[in-house]
């Protein structure tokens, strides 16, 4: 199973916005947009002009799975947070986690030279918790009522790793270099 990840590129919008739209995959994000081939244009020509993202389409083989980003690179406070989704769920729970993962990982302090990497998890998704504890990612806290989605409030756990945590836990996981573009 050959994991590369890819620039997002204009073909590849509508199968973006069929994944974002999908209940699986909307249920696990701040947002339930109702995309345009207009509006993932203009988002498309946003990340491209904007510095402090980067993404990438998730592909294996030949398939396109889902995405993956970056964002918020802060070079003076080196750090940047972090999140994904698996749009074609028949890939989930097939150990793509530890490759993507470990991977992010070490590109964003080996490449881009950072010292820290967040991401914020619903606390409801227990499942994507326990995965990025695994792999030495930490719980900083917990945001209380800090998204408003379904007529409802949710909390949010905020999580993070540092390079020095990646420098002793990465040696613990068999994980393959992928491509990144």
């Amino acid at each position: 199973m050959a994991i590369e990840l890819i620039k997002i590129q204009e073909f590849d919008l509508e199968m973006i916005a069929k994944w974002r739209m999908l209940p699986d995959v909307t249920k696990y994000m701040y947002t339930d947009p109702k995309l345009t081939f207009n509006i993932q244009l203009n988002w498309l020509k946003k990340i491209n002009n904007d510095n402090a993202v980067q993404y990438w389409i998730i592909k294996i083989d030949d398939t396109k799975i889902g995405v993956i980003n970056i964002y918020d690179i802060d070079y003076e406070n080196r750090r940047c947070s972090w999140a994904y989704y698996i749009g074609d769920t028949s890939f989930r729970g097939r150990g793509i986690a530890t490759n993507l993962e470990c991977n992010i990982y070490d590109y964003v302090f080996h490449e881009l030279k950072l010292n820290k990497l967040c991401c914020e998890v619903f606390t409801f998704n227990e499942r994507v918790i326990e995965i990025h504890k695994k792999f030495g990612s930490k719980i900083e806290g917990t945001l209380k009522n800090h998204i408003w989605k379904d007529k409802k409030p949710y909390d949010i756990v905020a999580m993070a790793i540092t390079k020095d945590i990646w420098e002793v836990t990465r040696h613990n996981f068999n994980y393959e270099k992928i491509y990144i573009e």
